[in-house]
C-alpha cells in the first residue's frame, strides 16, 4: 500500500475518533456528568486549541461544577494567547457568578470598549452577551458597531432582542430599519413579526405596527411599507384595506397582477364575497394579457355561480357565451369551457347540452392532460344522469392513457365512487385499497374515508339496506338535489337507529343543512354526534364544523373555543388540529404563531 494512501487512512481514522470524542463530551454534559465532560473537552482542546466551541464548553463545565477560580484561570490563559474580546464577557460573567458584580461590570465595559479598536468584534461580543441573557449590553454593542461603521446593519439582531425583552415598539422600528435596506429579507421579517400580532385589528401591537407603517409611508414612501401594510391587513382578514395597498403597489409597479390575484383567492377562501368580486372585476378591467384576464373571468364566474339563485343562472350563462364570442372556443378558453359545461349540467339541468358542448371541445388540438380533464367532466355529467357504465368508460380511459398521474388516481377514485353509487361496494373497496397509497394526500384521504364508510357498514345488514340508502343520498347530494338527499338521510336516521351508519348520516345531513344555510338544524346534528358518538371517527369533524358555525353565524365565540379545545387536547392526530389551534388562539386574543 502506498504511503499517500496510508496517510489518507490515518487522517480518516483520526477524524472519526475526534468526532466520537466530541459526541461523548456532549453526551456527558447533557446528562449532567460534568467531571467526565470536562475531561473529554480538555482532551479535545489539547488537539484543537483554536476551537472556541471547546473553549466555551470548558468554561461552562467549570462553572457547572462551581469551579469559578479554575474557569477564570483558564479564560486568562486563553486570553494571553488569543486576542478575542468576547472572552472578556465570559470573564465578566464568571465574576458575576462569583458575586463580584464590580469586576463583572468592568470586564463587560472592556468588551464593549474593544469595538473602538476593531468594530468587527461586534458580532462575537454581542453573541456572548446574548448567550448569558445580558440583552441590554448586547444592544449597546450592536448599536455602537453601527455608529462606528455605518455599513454594518445589526437592526435584525437588535429587533430580535427587543422582542425577547417585550419592547415591541422598538422591535418594530428595528425590523423596519433592517428591511428598509434589505427588502429581500421582507419575508423573514414578516415571519418574525407574525409572532407578535393577532387576527384582532384592535390588538395593541397591531395598532402600533399599523401606525409605524403609515408614518413610514408618509415620511419616506417605499413600496415595502405598502407591502407590509397589505400583509398586516390580510392577517386581520381586512381584505378591502389590503386591496387598497395592493392597488397602490400595482400603480407604481404595473408589471404583474399576480399579487392582486392571490389576494382575491385568499378573500374568496374566507368567503368575503363583496371584496372578492371587486378584486376580480378590477383584474378584468386592468389586465393586459389574455391568460390573466380569462383566469379572472373564470374565478368571478365560479364565485357568482356559488352565490346566485336560479333566477340569475341565465345571466351567468350569457356571460360565458359572451366570453366565448370574444375569445373563441379555443384551447386558450379550455378551462372556461369545462366550467360552462359543468354549469349547464349541474345548475341548469341541461346535461345533454353540456355533453355535446364538451365533445366539441374534445375536437380542439389539446394535450393528453387537457383531454383527460374533459373526459373527467364528461364522466361526472354521466354520473349526474346515472349513466354509470358510460361514466366508467371515460374514467377508465383516463387511467389507461395517463398511468400513475394525479388525474389518473382521481379517475380511479371516481371509478370507486361510481361503483359505490351503484351499490357495487366490493369493487369500490378494491379500488379504494389501491388509492390509500396515492401520491395525492387529498385523494388518499378521500379514499380512506369512503373505504371506512363501506367497511364499517357492509356487514351490519346482509342486504346492506342502510348503506345503499346512504349511497343514494350521497349521489343526490352530488346531483345538487339536496332536499331529496336530506329526506333519505331522515329515513336512515328513523329506520336504522342501532346501526353505525347513523353518525355518518347525521354528519352528511349536517353538511347539507349548512349548504342550505339552515345552521340551527346543522348544529343539532353535530351536537347529536358529540353526545352519542364521542368515540367515533367523526367526532373531530363534528367539533370543528360546529365551532365554525358558532364563530361565523351564531357569534358565540366562547362555545367555539370550548370545541376547539376538545380537538387540541383530545385529538392531536386530527387533520383539524393545526387549524383548530390557530382559530382558538385567535379567539383568545393570543399572538399568532
Amino acid at each position: 500500500m502506498c504511503l499517500k494512501r496510508l496517510f489518507i487512512i490515518f487522517i480518516f481514522i483520526s477524524a472519526s475518533a475526534f468526532s466520537q470524542d466530541d459526541l461523548l463530551a456532549k453526551e456527558y454534559f447533557k446528562n449532567g456528568d460534568f467531571e467526565k465532560a470536562l475531561y473529554e473537552y480538555k482532551k479535545l482542546y489539547a488537539q484543537a486549541s483554536t476551537n472556541f466551541n471547546y473553549v466555551n464548553q470548558i468554561i461552562k463545565t467549570h462553572q457547572q461544577l462551581e469551579q469559578y477560580n479554575e474557569a477564570e484561570a483558564f479564560i486568562l490563559k486563553v486570553m494571553e494567547r488569543i486576542k478575542y474580546p468576547a472572552l472578556l464577557v465570559e470573564l465578566g460573567y464568571n465574576h458575576e457568578l462569583k458575586g463580584d458584580l464590580d469586576a463583572a461590570t468592568t470586564n463587560y465595559n472592556k468588551a464593549i470598549a474593544s469595538l473602538d479598536t476593531n468594530a468587527n468584534y461586534a458580532f462575537s461580543v454581542a453573541r456572548s452577551f446574548q448567550n448569558h441573557t445580558l440583552l441590554d449590553q448586547a444592544i449597546v454593542v450592536y448599536e455602537k458597531a453601527m455608529q462606528l461603521k455605518p455599513e454594518f446593519n445589526f437592526s435584525l439582531q437588535v429587533a430580535q432582542i427587543y422582542g425577547e425583552q417585550g419592547n415591541i415598539e422598538k422591535m418594530f422600528y428595528s425590523y423596519m430599519g433592517f428591511v428598509a435596506s434589505n427588502p429581500i429579507a421582507l419575508g423573514n421579517v414578516k415571519r418574525a413579526i407574525n409572532d407578535f400580532i393577532s387576527e384582532d385589528s384592535t390588538n395593541e401591537n397591531n395598532i402600533l405596527l399599523r401606525k409605524i407603517l403609515l408614518k413610514n409611508i408618509q415620511q419616506a414612501p417605499n413600496l415595502v411599507w405598502n407591502d407590509m401594510l397589505s400583509w398586516l391587513f390580510v392577517q386581520q382578514k381586512d381584505y378591502k384595506k389590503a386591496f387598497i395597498q395592493e392597488r397602490a403597489i400595482f400603480n407604481r409597479q404595473p408589471e404583474s397582477l399576480n399579487r392582486i390575484e392571490e389576494l382575491a383567492l385568499i378573500a374568496s377562501g374566507e368567503n368575503k364575497i363583496d371584496v372578492t368580486k371587486e378584486i376580480f372585476e378590477f383584474i378584468i378591467n386592468t389586465a393586459q394579457d389574455t391568460d390573466t384576464l380569462l383566469e379572472a373571468h373564470y374565478n368571478l364566474l365560479q364565485l357568482e355561480t356559488k352565490i346566485s339563485d336560479k333566477d340569475n343562472y341565465g345571466v351567468i350563462a350569457e356571460k360565458y357565451l359572451n366570453i366565448f364570442k370574444e375569445y373563441g372556443n379555443l384551447p386558450q378558453t379550455f378551462k372556461l369551457q369545462i366550467a360552462y359545461a359543468h354549469f349547464l349540467a349541474f345548475y341548469r339541468n341541461e346535461a345533454d347540452k353540456a355533453t355535446v358542448f364538451l365533445k366539441n371541445t374534445l375536437d380542439l388540438p389539446l394535450t393528453k392532460l387537457q383531454q383527460a380533464e374533459i373526459k373527467l367532466e364528461l364522466g361526472d355529467i354521466l354520473v349526474l344522469q346515472e349513466k354509470f357504465n358510460n361514466a366508467l368508460i371515460y374514467y377508465t380511459q383516463i387511467q389507461r392513457n395517463l398511468k400513475n398521474s394525479t388525474i389518473s388516481q382521481l379517475a380511479r377514485f371516481k371509478v370507486a365512487k361510481t361503483s359505490y353509487y351503484k351499490g357495487d361496494f366490493k369493487w369500490a373497496e378494491s379500488q379504494l385499497k389501491i388509492l390509500k397509497a396515492s401520491t395525492s394526500q387529498l385523494i388518499a384521504n378521500d379514499a380512506l374515508d369512503l373505504k371506512l364508510l363501506i367497511s364499517d357498514n357492509k356487514y351490519e345488514d346482509s342486504l346492506q339496506t342502510a348503506l345503499k340508502l346512504y349511497a343514494k343520498a350521497d349521489l343526490l347530494a352530488f346531483q345538487n338535489r339536496d332536499d331529496e338527499a336530506i329526506r333519505i338521510l331522515d329515513n336512515i336516521l328513523e329506520a336504522h337507529k342501532t346501526e353505525p351508519i347513523i353518525a355518518q348520516a347525521l354528519y352528511k345531513q349536517g353538511q347539507l343543512f349548512e349548504k342550505k344555510k339552515q345552521f340551527d338544524k346543522a348544529e343539532a346534528n353535530y351536537q347529536a354526534i358529540i353526545a352519542n358518538y364521542r368515540e367515533g371517527i367523526l367526532i373531530d369533524d363534528a367539533y370543528f364544523r360546529l365551532a365554525d358555525i358558532y364563530v361565523n353565524y351564531f357569534k358565540e365565540p366562547e362555545k367555539a373555543k370550548a370545541l376547539y379545545e376538545q380537538i387540541i387536547f383530545n385529538h392531536a392526530d386530527s387533520i383539524y388540529f393545526v387549524e383548530a389551534r390557530r382559530k382558538y388562539r385567535a379567539l383568545r386574543g393570543d399572538m399568532i404563531n
